[in-house]
């Protein structure tokens, strides 16, 4: 619904209200029940209106790809690159020129997800946070513990062999690869010139209230700020939008506008050979794939997640680095 739209269901709203009210007092010979019956019109009226005040919200929101769309290549969203490259060593082949955001729904399978989101679950089942947002690192072994993290391999030695296996770290290995590889071709990059980076993780968010301030994550940030060995940064969705959780979606907040992606439901596709081999088409049975959303790790990519309303939203940001000097090697099941 578009804002005008909204404008006029807000006023058609109050006007209708209105007439109601006027209605059931000259029909109401007792003034009590006239004041009971207004009393609760007026309450349904502020309920709608109040509704329809938070819904402009969502118009702030420009979809750059829906959750019904189904890629067949990435889709590159180019902007102007920030000056904070400038502040950092630069690395030719890598150090982006071309900034952007970008979108790929044939890097990862949506079995393959499904193994990664046990793999998270089975983490986080030893810990977790107070709040609503719980992060586990396959790297540093970081593990949200109530208000404070503690370190997965050394506070579970006993017990990780019986929550991980070598398999995971292989599809987690190979996932990785893929995104460092999709990024790469996307944005003309030679991929030996990009490294893996930390802090990389999986993330669990609800809708519990923040504990503490590791729990907010909804403020506005920019990556390559926050971490300066960030060059590019990427998010995999692990849970559907609007059907494992709601709110959650990831803005990038531009001068003009909020932008999103949708993570996209499990839609069933397969690669069609006529006319043309280049689309997809739904067909029952087939494989399906995930989304992973990209971008430049600079000021140019402004973002924010918003608050989860429901549900839980599982996902992994995988980051990268055009500097040797903090790339991290995959992990290595202890």
């Amino acid at each position: 619904m578009s804002v005008e739209d909204r404008h006029w269901l807000l006023w058609y709203s109050v006007l209708f209200g209105r007439l109601l009210i006027r209605y059931n007092v000259h029909r109401q010979t007792s003034h009590s029940r006239a004041f009971i019956i207004t009393l609760l019109l007026l309450t349904a009226i502020c309920a709608v209106v109040s509704w329809l005040f938070l819904s402009f919200n969502d118009d702030i929101t420009e979809t750059l790809v829906s959750r019904w769309e189904a890629l067949s290549q990435p889709r590159v969203f180019v902007v102007q690159c920030s000056e904070d490259y400038e502040n950092h060593k630069r690395f030719p082949g890598c150090t982006p020129t071309k900034c952007g955001r970008a979108v790929s729904d044939n890097v990862v399978t949506k079995e393959e997800a499904q193994m990664l989101k046990r793999l998270a679950e089975r983490g986080l089942s030893l810990g977790g946070s107070d709040g609503g947002a719980s992060i586990l690192d396959l790297h540093s072994g970081a593990l949200s513990w109530g208000k404070k993290f503690v370190n997965i391999y050394r506070y579970f030695s006993a017990e990780i062999n019986d929550v991980f296996t070598e398999d995971d770290f292989k599809l987690y290995g190979d996932v990785r690869g893929r995104i460092q590889r999709v990024i790469a071709e996307t944005f003309g990059l030679d991929p030996t010139q990009m490294h893996l980076t930390k802090p990389t993780f999986f993330s669990r968010i609800n809708s519990t209230g923040a504990k503490t301030t590791h729990d907010e994550y909804w403020h506005p940030h920019i990556d390559k700020v926050t971490y300066g060995s960030f060059d590019y940064t990427s998010l995999l969705y692990l849970t559907d939008y609007s059907v494992d959780f709601g709110g959650g979606r990831f803005i990038f907040m531009d001068p003009d506008g909020n932008r999103t992606v949708e993570p996209r439901s499990g839609k069933l596709l397969v690669k069609q050979t006529r006319p043309n081999p280049d689309t997809f088409v739904w067909n029952r049975g087939c494989r399906v794939q995930r989304r992973v959303s990209f971008f430049s790790s600079g000021s140019e990519n402004l973002h924010r997640v918003e608050k989860v309303a429901w549900g839980t939203r599982y996902a992994i940001t995988v980051s990268f680095t055009c500097d040797p000097d903090h790339a991290i090697s995959d992990p290595i099941l202890p």
